[in-house]
């Protein structure tokens, strides 16, 4: 399903937030590829009110930026759940220090794992769209026009085989947050 987000938006950058709790809630297993910014669950209030007021901007939506960064932060409990798996991918992170420490603290959550694909790593592919594998029945992209679900049984495997080629090329544990420490002292 392909859904422009300016009809997304109509009901403010809050609702839009709201409006995927549901999905968050019943996942079991997440798997999370961005390569140009933190993936929702893992940000802070201020980087989550940046990355949502810059897209509303250029979009024009509704200006609920506060509102749409707490909901997009609420919704990041589900990390300390019981039961629920979670595997990140992120580029090597040009970001805030205090969105990096927050980074580091989930890091060590054990039903977290952190991969860092450093800017000079040898990649299988370069995916340019950010997605999010929710258990193995649906996969969200989100396009800089437009949100896409897939729920094709091949196409979620394709994306399921793309986040494990990635998943690859990543540092994970003690050297993603290595990497993590190394960038909050460049930007402290």
């Amino acid at each position: 399903m392909y859904v422009e987000w300016k009809r997304l938006n109509r009901a403010g950058l809050a609702g839009l937030q709201q409006e995927i709790a549901p999905l968050v809630e019943r996942t079991r297993a997440f798997r999370v590829y961005c390569s140009h910014v933190v993936p929702g669950l893992l940000q802070t209030p201020a980087y989550a009110a940046a990355v949502i007021a810059a897209y509303g901007t250029f979009h024009g939506a509704a200006d609920d930026v506060e509102a749409a960064a707490a909901a997009r932060v609420k919704r990041s409990r589900v990390l300390h759940k019981r039961g629920r798996r979670f595997a990140f991918l992120i580029a090597d992170p040009e970001i805030t220090a205090a969105q990096l420490e927050h980074l580091i603290e989930l890091a060590r959550l054990p039903q977290v794992s952190l991969g860092i694909i450093a800017t000079r790593a040898p990649r299988p592919l370069w995916s340019m769209e950010s997605f999010t594998v929710y258990d193995d029945v649906q996969v969200g992209i989100e396009l800089l026009s437009a949100r896409v679900t897939i729920t094709g049984p091949g196409e979620i495997a394709t994306y399921g085989r793309a986040f494990a080629d990635l998943a690859a090329s990543a540092v994970h544990g003690a050297g993603a947050r290595t990497l993590i420490r190394r960038a909050a002292a460049t930007h402290g």
